[in-house]
């Protein structure tokens, strides 16, 4: 089963210094048909002014990627961690038993574009933790794994099973994902075009597949893709 996700249908908000597009429910968007996709809780497409940002704030028990598409994101958390993460790049924090933490656009000018994702964790309170994954130079053409709950490859470990995928596309480009029984798969276009199982999709544009054996990817020109491979969804434990 293939549902497709089109950006312009996401929810909407515009607070002069962010803009923001939802894919699921978030702040004051709501819609219940659309509260996640098994442990993928939230996705926003956010683009954030020069010396716009988020002041300091509170997270918890929730698994924290960022990835910058252009621009860059400074980021300063309680566990002392101050970083800048630049336009290709992952950030992953596990806000797990409590963190705080802050984001700002470093530039006064420029804008910096990035997707926030959010997973639930399969177990509570555990200690925070951070990491990177620089992916700014992926070669194009594959797939890369940028997180999963074993760590594997190389990749961020998450407190979830659930593996990330990064598809940097050129036009003819054709991959291919197996999925496992019982698995899904969210499919997100970050930027260009491609086409998901015989479905055109271009930037921000999203799939969901179940009770599919496999996703085909063919990039239609420069293209970014993420896919999320999940399991089926199971209560979180303390």
């Amino acid at each position: 089963m293939i549902t497709i996700r089109r950006s312009g249908e996401r929810g909407q908000a515009d607070h002069g210094w962010l803009r923001a597009r939802h894919s699921f429910s978030f702040g004051g968007y709501h819609d219940p048909r659309h509260m996640g996709f098994r442990s993928l809780r939230v996705l926003n497409d956010d683009i954030i002014a020069g010396g716009g940002g988020f002041p300091t704030h509170p997270h918890r028990d929730m698994e924290i990627l960022t990835y910058v598409l252009s621009g860059a994101l400074e980021h300063r958390d309680s566990m002392g961690n101050g970083r800048v993460i630049r336009a290709g790049d992952f950030q992953y924090m596990a806000a797990g038993s409590g963190v705080e933490h802050s984001e700002f656009n470093p530039s006064p000018i420029e804008p910096v574009h990035l997707l926030q994702i959010w997973i639930r964790p399969d177990r509570h309170g555990v200690p925070p933790r951070y990491a990177e994954r620089p992916m700014a130079d992926a070669t194009p053409g594959r797939l890369h794994l940028v997180a999963s709950s074993e760590g594997r490859d190389g990749s961020i470990a998450l407190h979830q099973d659930a593996d990330v995928w990064l598809a940097r596309l050129r036009a003819g480009d054709s991959l291919e994902h197996p999925i496992r029984p019982g698995r899904g798969v969210w499919v997100h276009v970050a930027e260009g075009s491609a086409t998901v199982n015989g479905e055109a999709l271009t930037g921000g544009d999203a799939l969901a597949v179940e009770d599919e054996s496999r996703v085909s990817l063919v990039g239609q020109g420069p293209s970014r893709v993420l896919l999320f491979d999940l399991a089926a969804p199971t209560p979180s434990r303390p």
